[in-house]
């Protein structure tokens, strides 16, 4: 069953809201950038983590160093699984993380 338009606009906001809360508890030095449904994430090195709203799609979206990456929203596990490796968000973004940054951050629930 597809998404509502405003239960897909509730779930993209609280999980940007959880984003953005993981990452200013992070002793990361960081700046983050809300616009527009758009949350943008400037890591120190320069890199960035890009997460966009497609409502039409009803998915999350997130450009990453490593490419770009395709959430849809899974009822049964309320959790953002990518659409072509069905990894959870969470998990992906710990990995990417890593990665980009060079430090580990805990995404639980996402």
């Amino acid at each position: 069953m597809s998404l509502t338009e405003a239960r897909f606009h509730d779930l993209v906001d609280a999980t940007q809201q959880t984003l953005e809360d993981v990452f200013d508890e992070s002793d990361l030095d960081i700046d983050l950038e809300s616009s527009a449904g758009v949350l943008t994430v400037k890591f120190e090195n320069g890199s960035q983590l890009i997460f966009s709203r497609q409502e039409p799609l009803r998915q999350l979206w997130l450009a990453a160093v490593s490419g770009g990456f395709h959430f849809d929203y899974d009822e049964e596990s309320e959790r953002w699984m990518c659409d072509k490796s069905e990894e959870q968000l969470g998990e992906m973004l710990e990995r990417i993380v890593k990665q980009q940054a060079g430090v580990e951050l805990e995404f639980e629930g996402l």
